[in-house]
């Protein structure tokens, strides 16, 4: 018995998610990982885009198919080369550092914030 690929939305809200974000840190990417995530960025897109014109020719396809393993394998190696970049530590945070010597205290942690 085949089974069915089946693709679900995110159950996040966009308000979270983009709080979420501004608290993503940066990161310094070097030029030859730059065009590494550029090249997997492409792979990705161009599996994912034949996959989803098979769909539509073919039907439902089985998920054990070689090409979502691949996009799989791609995105995991798009992910092991943008993590490996190093962070970007923010303004605000190297200015206290270098005036106070220490870590600020990030806002979401600050005494009488709803934890969310």
């Amino acid at each position: 018995m085949a089974t069915k690929a089946v693709f679900q939305a995110p159950e996040k809200s966009l308000a979270t998610s983009a709080a979420r974000s501004s608290q993503t840190p940066l990161r310094r990417i070097s030029p030859a990982n730059g065009r590494a995530l550029e090249i997997l960025g492409h792979a990705i897109e161009y599996l994912t885009d034949e996959y989803a014109l098979n769909v539509f020719e073919v039907g439902i396809l089985d998920s054990v198919d070689p090409r979502i393993e691949a996009i799989q394998t791609l995105m995991a190696l798009n992910r092991q080369v943008y993590y490996a970049c190093p962070e970007i530590e923010p303004a605000l945070r190297r200015i206290a550092r270098r005036l106070f010597g220490s870590p600020v205290i990030a806002p979401e942690s600050y005494p009488g914030q709803p934890q969310g």
